[in-house]
């Protein structure tokens, strides 16, 4: 491989890293653990385990990445978790 498909390589990697978001849902204590994550199953296509240790990740630490990509893919999913009276964001 050649210095510029290398270099055009690194940029390749660099400009999909720019474009990548994050929903972080954040804890409340209002929902039960089975709400959450049913939510997450439903709205962020989880596996149940994954599911299962988003929210626990959620619990105890207060916030957790629960689906990342590109913002027209994640803007939809955040607002049906908003939706459902959940608290998530974005960045």
């Amino acid at each position: 491989m050649s210095t510029k498909e290398r270099v055009q390589e690194e940029i390749d990697v660099l400009e999909q890293n720019i474009n990548q978001h994050e929903i972080v849902l954040f804890n409340d204590d209002i929902h039960t653990f089975d709400y959450v994550i049913d939510a997450l199953i439903d709205t962020c296509d989880h596996s149940l385990e994954q599911a299962e240790q988003c929210t626990i990740l959620v619990h105890y630490k207060g916030k957790c990445t629960v689906k990342s990509g590109e913002y027209k893919d994640l803007k939809p999913r955040c607002t049906r978790l908003l939706d459902r009276g959940l608290s998530a964001e974005i960045i």
